[in-house]
């Protein structure tokens, strides 16, 4: 059974060039207030299409982990945030079957005014979760994590490995059928990307 589906998928971005003739400050404000229509004509854009991806076609089955490796720029993080339906993609299609959580980088899907707790409850109602689901994963989200100090503690004050421990653990523990991670881990300790990669083998046994 396929849970991901990809056919044809292309993403496009429109790059804009300024052409600006060298003037100093000086002579750019004059100009801007004694002519500015000729300021104006000498400011000239052009555009050109860029495209990140570019007829992408993939299938993931259940209980699968597919790793996608590229220089930077090859597209990775554009294609994970189609995937994670943050942005559309131009063309193509992309199927998504089953409960979905994404850690692209860090703090993503939480909010920086809301404590630990708080948001470990957002995320689990994100993901289409109920409040008794999520109170049954919340002492194996926080032990995971390692935040139990400052668990009712804003966000916006964790430090940025205290903010990936929570977002994973949470990402984890929730049960998606399809989870997604960029390379987001690299912000935590060599201790915590081994225990990281431990939990991800043991959901992709679980299917």
């Amino acid at each position: 059974m396929n849970v991901i589906e990809v056919k044809g998928l292309g993403k496009r971005y429109t790059i804009g060039h300024e052409k600006l003739p060298y003037h100093s400050l000086r002579d750019d404000l004059i100009g801007m207030f004694k002519k500015p229509l000729r300021w104006l004509r000498g400011h000239r854009e052009s555009y050109e299409d860029f495209w990140a991806l570019k007829d992408v076609n993939f299938e993931v089955k259940k209980g699968e982990v597919l790793g996608i490796i590229g220089a930077n720029g090859a597209g990775k993080s554009t294609l994970l945030k189609i995937l994670s339906r943050i942005t559309y993609p131009t063309e193509g299609e992309v199927r998504m079957h089953g409960r979905v959580g994404s850690l692209l980088e860090v703090g993503t899907g939480f909010h920086p005014e809301l404590t630990g707790r708080e948001n470990i409850y957002l995320n689990g109602v994100i993901l289409g979760m109920t409040k008794k689901e999520i109170d049954k994963k919340f002492d194996e989200i926080i032990h995971f994590a390692g935040i139990e100090r400052f668990l009712d503690t804003p966000v916006k004050h964790y430090s940025s490995g205290m903010y990936v421990r929570l977002a994973f653990s949470v990402a984890a523990h929730l049960e998606p059928d399809i989870l997604i991670v960029d390379e987001v881990l690299a912000v935590g300790d060599a201790d915590f990307q081994k225990k990281s990669l431990g939990k991800m083998e043991e959901i992709t046994k679980k299917g």
